[in-house]
């Protein structure tokens, strides 16, 4: 069974979609996170230019959907990045260091000429395996 949720304490969708799906499993549960990027809840860009910022805004939102549903970055499995000039990618891996532990999940990191929002550099999307519900 599979259901869809957009928790308050995470910031709303910028568009019609689902933050995350959940995945029902049986002895796991499979969670999908839609992208995260820095758009504020009335729809601006957070932190313009500054790709620490947006990170960090990303991932805060990022932890705020794991929470809701029980879960943290140690379940995370596989992270998906889009940056829009991988000559920042290091400032990127900066933040993104302080919110993952070991072991490291699976990561794909692409550049891509743009991002739903002009002023967005990052956009981050995960996936999580937890136990099931008991």
């Amino acid at each position: 069974m599979t259901t869809f949720h957009n928790p308050p304490t995470a910031p709303p969708p910028a568009a019609a979609y689902s933050q995350l799906a959940e995945v029902d499993l049986g002895t796991r549960r499979l969670l999908i996170l839609s992208g995260q990027a820095a758009v504020g809840a009335d729809g601006t860009v957070v932190g313009a230019g500054d790709m620490r910022e947006q990170t960090r805004f990303a991932f805060d939102a990022i932890a705020a959907l794991l929470a809701d549903r029980g879960a943290s970055f140690s379940d995370v499995v596989n992270l998906r990045t889009y940056l829009t000039d991988m000559d920042r990618l290091a400032e990127y891996a900066e933040v993104r260091r302080g919110y993952l532990g070991d072991p490291l999940p699976t990561s794909t990191t692409v550049e891509v000429s743009r991002l739903p929002r002009p002023g967005l550099l990052v956009e981050v999307d995960v996936t999580a395996v937890l136990p099931g519900r008991a």
